[in-house]
């Protein structure tokens, strides 16, 4: 078993491919025969997915939905005080995780042709984010 943290460097808000940067700091795996990496982001306003790691158009249009369905300045919103733009993103980030689990499998990870991990973005300004990863299983 294997445990670290990974600082992923502020980005705008938005959805990010993440993968290679994940991946270049998880190179622990290669120990695994078969296992499992969680990936979990300490933090209550961005989240973690897996999603199209080709067409940039998809990450564009999940963060129009999201905007739209889950709109700033609403005036129900009581947690307001660190901006119009943080009480949507808890939203946002309890819709989508705080973690993920991807199959390891011969030490690299067992993702679809067409998946990436994402980092999740839920604030204008949301600083640098933590990431704890762990994985487990068998080793060669």
């Amino acid at each position: 078993m294997f445990q670290r943290e990974l600082i992923i460097k502020s980005k705008a808000r938005g959805f990010h491919l993440v993968h290679h940067e994940i991946t270049s700091q998880v190179d622990f795996i290669k120990n695994f025969k078969v296992g499992m990496l969680n990936l979990f982001i300490q933090h209550t306003s961005a989240s973690l997915a897996i999603n199209e790691n080709a067409d940039p158009t998809v990450r564009t249009d999940l963060e129009a939905y999201f905007n739209k369905h889950i709109p700033e300045n609403e005036p129900y919103f009581k947690h307001t005080l660190e901006g119009s733009d943080d009480m949507p993103a808890h939203i946002k980030a309890i819709q989508i995780g705080a973690s993920i689990n991807i199959p390891i499998i011969n030490g690299k990870l067992n993702l679809g042709t067409w998946q990436g991990i994402y980092f999740c973005e839920h604030r204008n300004n949301g600083g640098n984010r933590k990431i704890i990863v762990t994985a487990w299983g068998t080793a060669y």
